[in-house]
């Protein structure tokens, strides 16, 4: 397989049609299947071909690059804007505190409401696609796609799709403090979609989608396993679900389900084996691609991104941030800057306006969104391992590359000092990836250290569920028939 990365072949992929492979993106989830006349290919058709399999896996990768998903939202967008580390108010919004308005559609300002609805159905619609691919794999795959490795690397990137979706939806609208709230894992929450149909679906609990996900991981494990000395610092496969980013997703779900065991002997496996080291300079290449275990490539990525992330004189809709915050938020003391995270490598910045601009969706050759990055599998160490010393030699590792020398290394008196300096390396390291949000919800993180004037909770943390899904997927009624307590196996 090919890093599919020419327009004209984007370009012809975006036109294959509603049935088989990038789906409407529409208003429904009883919508999503419905096929038109006018398709330009047949499912059939399509799928009659390995060329046919691999456009529609490349759909699957194009859809996740949507600005409504990994292209913006999911990503350094309204996730970012949420753990407010940026001091961009858009147009119409009196101050940043409106974001956590969930409950009403506006037609101004943030838009929440409208933006997570988006969401939801942005990532389930990708779902869809990797069920239907999964479906005609069992269908035809074996008798059209003749190369065993290649028939199983199509199945584990779809299987490691849906599970890197579905995972991120539990971590969007689950419970929050999964793994220190005792209540928290029996919460019902969303569904897990293995069905390529328009079928109404359960909420089931949160511990379910984690077993879920994990069951596809392990599956997409195994039929990758022709990759375990696969050397990633010069391999295209980065650009997909590899077989160390899917043991890089294993080792993040094991961590946020509180199972240390797993999440370090995964960790480990990636760190010992992915062939990636923690990069001692970010020039040229502020995002660290270099890092990379799985990225996104968003053709023409500066230019699509611009109106957040192109520097100029003044920003109007970029998500800038002012420069007291950005001292606050990277631990910067007037001259000294020792982290390269806050160098002129990492940002824009302009003394007369005193604002920062991170380079990293601008200065940005690979065109890459990161999905996972080698340096999280040293904070999930950290995390994960009982011996505070050595947990700290892990954090101390990526600090030391970033730039800090050894006599300011950090040092863990007890487990809240612990959490206190993964918090600070996390929001630097992760600063408009849209990874932070999810640990300060994950440790129940009710302030934040960089920002008094922002108090967090369980209501703001926790999404409520979309209109359209109370309408047309998920009913209540459902889950009464079934039994509040049931345990469903085939959602």
């Amino acid at each position: 397989m090919k890093h599919l990365k020419f327009p004209s072949l984007l370009y012809k992929v975006c036109r294959m049609g509603t049935c088989c492979l990038a789906l409407s993106l529409v208003t429904a989830c009883s919508d999503w299947f419905d096929v038109s006349p006018k398709t330009d290919l047949k499912a059939e058709e399509l799928f009659s071909t390995e060329a046919g399999f691999e456009s529609s896996l490349t759909g699957i990768y194009l859809m996740m690059t949507d600005q409504g998903a990994y292209g913006g939202n999911m990503s350094f967008g309204m996730l970012d804007q949420l753990a407010q580390q940026y001091d961009y108010i858009p147009d119409g919004a009196n101050d940043r505190m409106a974001i956590y308005n969930y409950a009403t559609a506006t037609t101004d300002g943030f838009r929440t409401k409208q933006k997570l609805a988006q969401l939801w159905l942005k990532l389930y619609n990708i779902i869809a696609n990797c069920n239907n691919l999964l479906k005609w794999l069992d269908n035809k795959g074996e008798a059209v796609i003749r190369n065993a490795n290649t028939r199983n690397a199509y199945r584990a990137e779809a299987l490691a799709a849906r599970a890197y979706c579905q995972f991120d939806l539990l971590r969007a609208w689950g419970p929050w403090k999964y793994g220190t709230d005792a209540t928290a894992a029996a919460a019902n929450c969303i569904p897990y979609r293995k069905v390529a149909d328009n079928s109404k679906q359960p909420l089931l609990p949160a511990k379910e989608i984690v077993a879920l996900a994990l069951k596809d991981l392990n599956e997409a494990k195994q039929l990758l396993a022709n990759e375990k000395k696969l050397r990633l610092d010069d391999s295209e496969r980065r650009f997909r679900f590899n077989y160390h980013a899917v043991n890089a997703l294993m080792a993040r779900i094991y961590c946020y389900a509180g199972d240390a065991t797993n999440a370090v002997a995964c960790a480990k496996e990636v760190v010992d084996n992915c062939g990636l080291s923690l990069a001692s300079s970010n020039q040229d290449d502020p995002v660290l691609f270099s890092e990379c275990l799985c990225a996104l490539n968003l053709y023409h990525l500066s230019q699509s991104l611009s109106s957040h992330w192109a520097d100029g004189d003044k920003y109007t809709s970029q998500y800038f941030i002012r420069s007291e915050r950005f001292n606050s938020y990277f631990e910067v003391s007037g001259d000294r800057r020792e982290d390269m995270r806050t160098k002129s490598a990492a940002f824009y910045e302009h003394a007369s306006t005193k604002t920062a601009l991170s380079r990293k969706y601008n200065t940005n050759p690979k065109e890459a969104i990161p999905l996972i990055r080698l340096p999280e599998m040293y904070y999930i160490l950290c995390e994960m391992t009982p011996d505070l010393n050595q947990a700290a030699q892990y954090l101390n590792m990526v600090r030391n590359k970033r730039g800090y020398s050894r006599s300011l290394n950090v040092n863990f008196a007890n487990e809240a000092s612990r959490i206190t300096a993964l918090d600070r390396e996390f929001r630097k390291e992760f600063y408009a990836e849209g990874q932070y949000w999810f640990f300060l919800k994950r440790h129940g993180m009710t302030t934040l250290a960089y920002d008094n004037t922002v108090t967090l909770s369980k209501e703001r943390y926790e999404f409520p569920l979309p209109d359209a899904e109370k309408e047309y997927g998920w009913t209540a009624s459902h889950d009464a028939q079934n039994g509040a307590n049931t345990t469903h196996n085939n959602p």
